[in-house]
């Protein structure tokens, strides 16, 4: 069962996370940031991993730290789940159209934490700060052990840019943590361990 629970408490946030990574996309995400709320809501919808998230953050200072601590909180549970990573494809990618907005995403569960993001975004979506989404990615990929590349080819509205890299993003991660029959039982890595 490709399953973890993480809880991370801070001075900053107290959060819960649960992921299946074999769900159906079924989703219960209360962060206290709406946008945030919605953007996991799309990933987990897209690859298709249940997902819960109860946050409690300082977001009377601002989204800050929430962002980045269920960032981490993600990548951890994503580690946990996918252990040894046995029979999986390990990388995937998926280039996503959202309206004007066109993103690429790749990525490889590799071990080795890495991200390149060239997302050209306004400083603010509603109250949600833009450069928190760099930042999210970035806590994702340090936990996971996650290289991810993020790239923008078009678009001009900033909440559809930041949509179709949060959807590529879940496409791309269950392209990489489907289990392949080619790969069956195997770390799919010469080294034999990712």
């Amino acid at each position: 069962m490709r399953r973890a629970e993480v809880i991370r408490k801070t001075a900053e946030t107290d959060i819960r996370l649960c992921i299946d990574i074999d769900g159906s996309g079924k989703n219960s995400i209360a962060t206290g940031c709406g946008f945030l709320d919605h953007m996991l809501e799309l990933f987990a919808r897209h690859a298709r991993f249940d997902l819960e998230v109860k946050a409690v953050g300082d977001i009377h200072v601002d989204y800050h730290h929430t962002a980045e601590d269920v960032g981490i909180a993600l990548g951890l549970a994503l580690k946990q789940a996918l252990g040894e990573c046995r029979g999986i494809n390990r990388y995937g990618s998926f280039m996503l159209p959202m309206d004007e907005a066109l993103v690429l995403v790749a990525l490889d569960i590799s071990g080795r934490s890495h991200l390149s993001c060239t997302l050209e975004l306004k400083d603010k979506v509603g109250d949600f700060d833009t450069e928190l989404v760099p930042e999210f990615f970035a806590a994702v990929c340090r936990n996971a052990g996650i290289t991810l590349h993020i790239k923008q080819l078009d678009g001009l509205n900033t909440h559809h840019i930041i949509e179709a890299a949060f959807k590529g993003f879940g496409r791309a991660l269950n392209i990489a943590t489907a289990v392949s029959e080619a790969w069956k039982g195997e770390v799919p890595s010469t080294k034999g361990v990712l």
